[in-house]
């Protein structure tokens, strides 16, 4: 056998993908489609939601932090994670987005705030539990060689949600529909979260999680197991990484098309394909580099990091000494799109797939993305206030930010690209104390 069959023995360690494989990653996929199309509308829709329901600065903030950028999301993340380890992927991505459809349904139908802040929450906590435990399903269905591939490929799902849903908003609000295009927006997302649940029914379990489970103990699959020898130290690196980053990355998604508007770099329209921009060269940058030679060696992973990290900490750290105008907003969002690609999400999910047991996979990613979208929320309460008084100081942030997560990163990146997760998890269970993968310089 040289390839992945999922339904019946686990993948091969070379890089050919079977058609099986890559149907039920795109079905898996569609959770990053969800969580990220549902982020960007909301945001496209903040504006008018503040206009027609009377929000305050602050409710804005809460707003975008209940939601699926932020808490409502690290809610379903923490849960999600952990029943995705103890009861199986599939229960979980079996239903989930039955959940969300109902949330995102509230939204489109909302008429007053309450109703509006109840969908925003219920659409984070669905897509939150459902990102974690489908990511986990695809790296378990990955070949070695062609695990960071395909997660990539996740990526271009959560890029392509946001094109779709920016490109509809820009013809609607050009249409002159105003609320009514944000809830078209928000029903196009029923429909697709509703298509993708009937597809996902015909999915089977991961092979690599049921023969977890019958080769281990219950202690095994506790929360001590994460939380003692080279699973702590992969928990920490991975938490740092995606915490910083997506400080930055989740500002950008929701956030652009509000600061244009507010900020008067812009109109409503502009702003929305500015962001659909951003979003499309990032795809771009994905397929032509991350997805290429994400597996081919740790030496070519920690180059497109020390790349991308390096044209992100520019893109906001130039808001410190030049003014949010059109121009450098263009600048910022090209640096933005093609750093992020390789110093940024897709490495995460890859790695985040790597560097634990399978019994505790998808509660490790569940944390991170969980304690992610919690901070990233709490720093949303303060960005509409910091921008208004200027976009120097919330840029001086971002950058400072994107700093920690690519210098930590390069670092202490782990040497796991190309192998098996069987092999990898057998390297990492001979270092009990300290991963050498870990320590800087590794590999």
């Amino acid at each position: 056998m040289t390839s992945a069959d999922p339904a019946g023995s686990t993948p091969a360690d070379d890089g050919v993908v079977s058609r099986q494989v890559w149907k039920w990653t795109i079905l898996a996929a569609m959770a990053s489609y969800l969580d990220a199309g549902s982020i960007v509308a909301l945001g496209s829709g903040l504006a008018l939601f503040q206009s027609t329901y009377h929000l305050s600065g602050s409710a804005v903030g809460a707003l975008a932090a209940i939601g699926p950028n932020a808490i409502g999301c690290a809610v379903g993340s923490f849960i999600g994670g952990r029943l995705g380890d103890k009861l199986g992927r599939k229960r979980i991505y079996k239903y989930d987005l039955l959940v969300y459809a109902v949330g995102a349904l509230l939204i489109a139908l909302s008429f007053n705030a309450p109703t509006l802040f109840v969908g925003t929450f219920v659409v984070g906590v669905a897509v939150g539990a459902d990102v974690p435990t489908s990511l986990a399903l695809v790296g378990e269905f990955a070949p070695a060689k062609a695990r960071g591939k395909l997660l990539g490929f996740t990526q271009i799902a959560w890029g392509t949600g946001p094109v779709v849903v920016l490109v509809l908003a820009a013809i609607l609000s050009g249409a002159g529909l105003g609320l009514l295009g944000t809830r078209i927006v928000f029903l196009h997302l029923v429909v697709v979260a509703l298509v993708t649940w009937a597809l996902r029914q015909g999915m089977s379990e991961s092979i690599r999680w049921r023969n977890a489970m019958r080769a281990t103990t219950l202690t095994a699959r506790g929360l001590r197991t994460l939380l003692s020898g080279p699973n702590l130290a992969g928990l920490g690196y991975t938490a740092v990484i995606y915490v910083f980053w997506g400080l930055a990355a989740g500002t950008a998604g929701i956030f652009t098309p509000f600061m244009i508007e507010t900020l008067h770099a812009g109109g409503p329209v502009t702003g929305l394909m500015f962001s659909a921009a951003g979003f499309l060269i990032g795809i771009i940058a994905n397929v032509l580099i991350f997805m290429k030679y994400a597996d081919r060696g740790h030496g070519a992973r920690k180059a497109m990091w020390g790349m991308g990290a390096i044209m992100q900490i520019v893109a906001y750290g130039m808001f410190i000494v030049l003014p949010f105008t059109v121009p450098v907003i263009i600048v910022n969002i090209v640096l933005f799109g093609i750093g992020a690609s390789l110093a940024g999400e897709q490495m995460y999910k890859t790695i985040s797939q790597e560097v634990f047991p399978t019994v505790v996979r998808g509660t490790a990613q569940g944390f991170t993305f969980g304690v992610a979208r919690v901070l990233l929320g709490i720093w949303s309460f303060f960005v509409p206030t910091l921008a208004h008084a200027g976009f120097t100081v919330v840029g001086g942030l971002l950058a400072f930010f994107l700093l920690v997560s690519g210098v930590v990163g390069y670092i202490f990146m782990p040497n796991t690209a190309g192998k098996s997760l069987e092999q990898i998890e057998s390297e990492r269970a001979e270092q009990p104390a300290v991963s050498p993968d870990l320590a800087p310089g590794a590999g």
